[in-house]
Order: C-alpha cells, then structure tokens, then sequence
C-alpha cells in the first residue's frame, strides 16, 4: 500500500513505507517518555506500533501522592504512519529530534494532559539490543535516548497540575523484540536452563551535563552488555549539534552496586563508579525520591500489555494505591524511580530502572522471585 510518507525520500529497502522490511510478527516502533520533579509526581507515556500484528497501543500513567493513575487505549493500526493517535491519545512531532507534544485529550476516564518536551541533548544511540533463542533472532533493536524538559499540564479527575520545566528523558526504539500474545505451536524455546534477566538503566541530569547507563547481566553478574557515557546539555534549542555531539565522553569502566530494600526487588539506593579513557573518575550515589511501576503503560501487564489485541478501539482506565502493591508480584517488579543523585558538590535529578526476575548472585536473589534478605 502507499501512503504519504512513501512521496519522501526516506526509504531504506524496495518495499513502502507501511511495509515491515521484515515479516517478524514482533517488529515494532515505539516512544517512551517520563517527567518529574522534586519528588511530588512522575509521569510516563508509551506509545507503540506493531504492524505486523496491526495493532498500535498508547499508554499515559502518573504517580502522585500515594496512588498511580494509568489511561491505557489501543486500536487496529493505520497505514499511514503519519497517523500516531489511539483514540483521544496523541504524539506529535512539533519539530524532529527537537520537540514532541503529547496530547490526552478529554475523555469519560477523566485522565487528560497536553504536555511538550523540549530537548536539551542530541538524541544518544545506545548498544543495539540483540538477543537469540537457540538459534532463533527474538531481539534486534535500535534506541536512541534524548535528555530534556517538559511543559504543560495534567490533569486527574479534574484536579489540573501544571508542569514547568520538569525533568524529562524519552526514548525512540525500533526493530524486533518480544511483545504481545505468546506465539502459540512448536516446539518451546531453549533460552538456557536458569531463566531470568537484569537490567538496570540510568539516565541522570547534571544540569550542564547527563550520564546515561545501562547494563544487561548474566545470573552471576557478569555483563552481556553495559555502557555509559557522558553528553553535553544545552540550554537553547539552536546549540544542540546535528548529529553526533563532539563534546560526549565515553566511559572505559562502568560499575555499579543496586542497595535492595529488604524483602523486596525494589531499590532502596544505587552507587556507580565510571572512568574514561583519559583516566578521570565519576562516582555517583543517588537516592530514591518517588516510585512508578512499569505496568502502568504496558510492560508486564496482563491486559494491557504491548500490541495485545483489544478491538478496533478501547480505552480503560487503573488505578493502584502504592501503599497496598505486593512489590514482588510479577507485574510490579518492573519499576522506575526518580532520584536525586550526587557526584562530588555537583547534584543531578534522573531515572533509576530496575526488572530483575530470576536469580542473580550479586544482589543475593536465588529464586524467580524471592526478596533481598
């Protein structure tokens, strides 16, 4: 089929636009955002196109105070990719790799905001994700990472926040990766016999600067992939380079120690020590300011999960008292926190993002999903 897009000179195999270069049922395209202050609110936003199993899903989630609020809507996907609306929930590209505006607009779930996310960083392409299932590709992925601020509002059962120059971090990835219903006949997959994963991730803003890292770790704590690295912050939207960005500075060594609250898989803490090639040292320490659970825009869930088929279009709404989360379910070990983090006199504001299901010696885990002792 072709569609607007396929008039641009932006194709990349012989297929158009709304053609998947690959048949993979799990290729997607999606956006992730967060905002936050001092510790009053955290909110995120998903929103994914999986068009091989033509299905395109949108979350807005929101902690505050003790509760998190979650709109969640999913529809058949359209053709024309210019079209990045599910129902009253819209992304829009104001100015590429510059600003995005998301838009909930009024709805019977009385969840709504009208929020713009201006960058203050080149967008960062982190290590491809590439995972195989004995012999078989099930993640193959591209993601780039941009720091910024947001404006705007939302608004919860008509109470409104408005929200100016909040701390925000997005990223955009694309490719193949596991989503949606389980893939149903043959034989099951060979993974390995101690089933699990660990990620942590962490972007952090220094004001004239962020630290961006993020780390996969085999059971015992050895790596399968872990980067960091330093990039320039700008205050004007006409400073950020095009392209690569001269000024960022990558990390040589990269460690880091999570601190668990006991009885639970929920970072209480996390210490970090980089170097770079010149031999200079980055010690960062943050601390827990406000949880968010991932399930609030679709990771782990098991209605709303990812390119999951709902119809041609629904809309729900959740809502979860935080004080009342088991922290060891499964759809609520997936989490991101804002923290406040330190390096020497220099104080940052960032994103701290723990899943680790399975057992992992570094951190004591030993079981599937056992708490920290």
């Amino acid at each position: 089929m072709i569609t607007s897009f396929d008039d641009y000179c932006i194709h990349q195999t012989a297929l158009p636009i709304a053609e998947p270069s690959q048949s993979d049922r799990n290729f997607y395209d999606r956006y992730w955002f967060n905002g936050f202050d001092d510790g009053n609110y955290l909110f995120e936003i998903g929103f994914g196109l999986y068009p091989n199993r033509r299905v395109m899903d949108g979350h807005f989630s929101v902690a505050i105070g003790n509760k998190q609020y979650a709109f969640h809507a999913s529809r058949r996907a359209p053709k024309d990719r210019r079209d990045t609306s599910v129902g009253p929930l819209s992304i829009i590209i104001e100015e590429p790799i510059r600003q995005v505006r998301v838009k909930l607009e009024a709805n019977e779930h009385n969840i709504e905001c009208d929020l713009l996310f201006t960058a203050a960083s080149i967008p960062h392409r982190e290590p491809a994700n590439v995972m195989h299932d004995d012999g078989h590709l099930i993640m193959h992925t591209t993601r780039f990472t941009q720091m910024g601020y947001w404006s705007g509002y939302f608004s919860i059962d008509g109470e409104r926040h408005e929200v100016n120059r909040a701390y925000g971090t997005r990223d955009k990835s694309w490719g193949v990766r596991p989503v949606g219903e389980p893939q149903q006949g043959g034989a099951p997959g060979l993974m390995n016999d101690d089933p699990g994963v660990y990620w942590i991730w962490n972007p952090i803003n220094w004001g004239d600067f962020c630290t961006q890292m993020g780390s996969f770790e085999d059971r015992d704590g050895n790596a399968t992939q872990l980067s960091a690295d330093l990039v320039p912050l700008y205050d004007k939207l006409a400073d950020i380079p095009e392209g690569d960005d001269p000024g960022m500075i990558a990390m040589t060594e990269v460690k880091h120690q999570v601190r668990w609250n006991k009885g639970t898989r929920l970072a209480a803490g996390c210490d970090m020590q980089f170097k770079d090639k010149n031999g200079n040292s980055y010690e960062i320490s943050m601390e827990p300011l406000k949880q968010f659970y991932m399930l609030g825009i679709g990771y782990n869930h098991f209605e709303w999960g990812h390119a999951y088929w709902k119809g041609e279009l629904a809309t729900a709404r959740e809502e979860w008292n935080l004080d009342e989360i088991d922290p060891l379910d499964y759809q609520f070990i997936h989490t991101h926190q804002a923290v406040r983090a330190t390096m020497g006199d220099k104080v940052g504001m960032g994103t701290l993002e723990t899943i680790v299901i399975g057992r992992h010696a570094p951190s004591g885990f030993k079981d599937y999903f056992d708490g920290a002792e």
